[in-house]
């Protein structure tokens, strides 16, 4: 029999939702503000090749430390200080006075700014059942999108004064400092594994954290992760409009926000669609979402990035692209992960696959892009790097459909084995 969902699940939902989005925005404000910024302190390029460097270092090294934590201590309480406290590292890089300061300031911060995907992945799991899952994981998303559509034109605005990049450190700090307060007065933790039962409610061991090494599921997802290129592509996206297509750098930037706002609503729908799916084919509908998905991106890819079109004609394509772009990660991958690992290792899972393979993939990557498309164009690699390996990646997405019901076979085995044991306990 499924528990009753625990109380206040959207209200605790949206309160994460709203810490992840502000450290989205919190983790991009040096790329955002690097101009206005490299003007007041004298800085040069290399110095925001370090500091993109120290961001996806952190994101790699740091985000499964946090996850582990998570899986090992009370999750409100690390969510409080990561997301909510640490907004004070941010406000302090609002002081600097020179490059080593700020240098010094923003690694600090990013350390924690890469703990909220991990932790708050883990408790929407906890939050909806495995057939709603979906949709939970499409607003952390879809609200993460909102952030940018609404930070990036006050960036602009704030970059235009001299002082402006440090307003927007002040801001963004204390908006972190109240997100923590916001989940420190509304947000209620369920519980680990709530629907896999109270004997599952239990912290990490050695032992689990074994079996998650040992899910065939787990290392395919990993695979897969290193055919997923599209942080790569909106990071070069601006540069690419500019330079192959003749956008200015203005009009570039109005495309990307429109694909923005499709992609806030591709996160959404996404959810809702892969619900939708595993009600009806269980976890292979789920399965048949992400390789639809896959197949839709790669031709979108192409037809946004490889055909000349109009320039007015790329605000209705981005915005398509965008409504496509985040159909397959909340709507299957997501849901996939918390359903075949052990509830108490589900932070750890998040953290090792988005944070340290996708962390260390996009870092390869990014590096990979610029240098290939300084030997053979942008026009070419975006091509063999974002249309090839979506359509490559929705093959492989073929072994799924025997390593998923195995490996969740083998976790409700286990739940059962522990709940019985626990039943059985008192007797002896």
């Amino acid at each position: 029999m499924t528990p009753p969902p625990p109380k206040h699940r959207w209200r605790s939902l949206f309160v994460l939702a709203f810490g992840n989005m502000i450290d989205t925005a919190d983790g991009g404000l040096v790329n955002a503000l690097f101009p206005a910024i490299r003007q007041a302190l004298a800085l040069n390029l290399e110095s925001l090749g370090i500091f993109t460097a120290i961001s996806r270092i952190a994101r790699m090294v740091f985000g499964p430390l946090w996850a582990w934590a998570g899986d090992r201590w009370n999750r409100k309480t690390l969510m409080f200080i990561v997301t909510g406290v640490w907004g004070i590292w941010t406000v302090l890089a609002g002081f600097a006075q020179n490059e080593t300061q700020l240098m010094v300031l923003y690694a600090i911060g990013a350390v924690g700014v890469v703990a909220a995907e991990p932790l708050s992945s883990s408790i929407a799991s906890d939050l909806f059942p495995p057939e709603e899952r979906g949709k939970a994981f499409g607003a952390l998303r879809g609200i993460g999108g909102v952030g940018f559509v609404v930070f990036a034109p006050i960036m602009g605005l704030l970059s235009q004064s001299p002082e402006g990049w440090r307003w927007a450190m002040f801001g963004m700090g204390g908006l972190s400092i109240v997100s923590g307060i916001l989940i420190l007065i509304f947000f209620k933790d369920p519980g680990r594994g709530v629907y896999e039962g109270q004997a599952a409610d239990d912290r990490i061991k050695k032992g689990d954290l074994k079996r998650l090494l040992t899910r065939p599921t787990i290392w395919l997802m990993a695979a897969s992760m290193l055919l997923v290129t599209s942080l790569v592509l909106l990071s070069f996206s601006v540069t690419f409009l500019v330079d192959v297509r003749g956008f200015s750098n203005a009009e570039g930037t109005y495309v990307l926000a429109v694909f923005a706002v499709g992609f806030i609503f591709s996160s959404f729908l996404g959810g809702f669609l892969g619900d939708w799916a595993h009600k009806k084919a269980d976890f292979k509908g789920r399965i048949i979402l992400m390789q639809v998905y896959l197949v839709l991106y790669a031709l979108m890819s192409f037809v946004c990035l490889q055909v000349v079109w109009p320039h007015w004609v790329y605000y209705p394509l981005f915005f398509t692209f965008g409504l496509i772009s985040a159909l397959g990660f909340p709507g299957a991958v997501m849901p996939i992960i918390s359903a075949v690992v052990l509830p108490e290792v589900r932070s750890t899972a998040f953290g090792f696959l988005f944070s340290f393979v996708q962390g260390a993939v996009t870092a390869a990557i990014s590096l990979g892009v610029g240098w290939l498309a300084q030997r053979h164009g942008l026009l070419v690699v975006v091509f063999w790097l974002t249309t090839v390996p979506y359509l490559i990646n929705a093959v492989f997405w073929f072994v799924f459909y025997r390593s998923v019901p195995k490996d969740l076979a083998r976790t409700v085995a286990e739940l059962k084995l522990r709940e019985q044991l626990a039943t059985e306990a008192p007797r002896h």
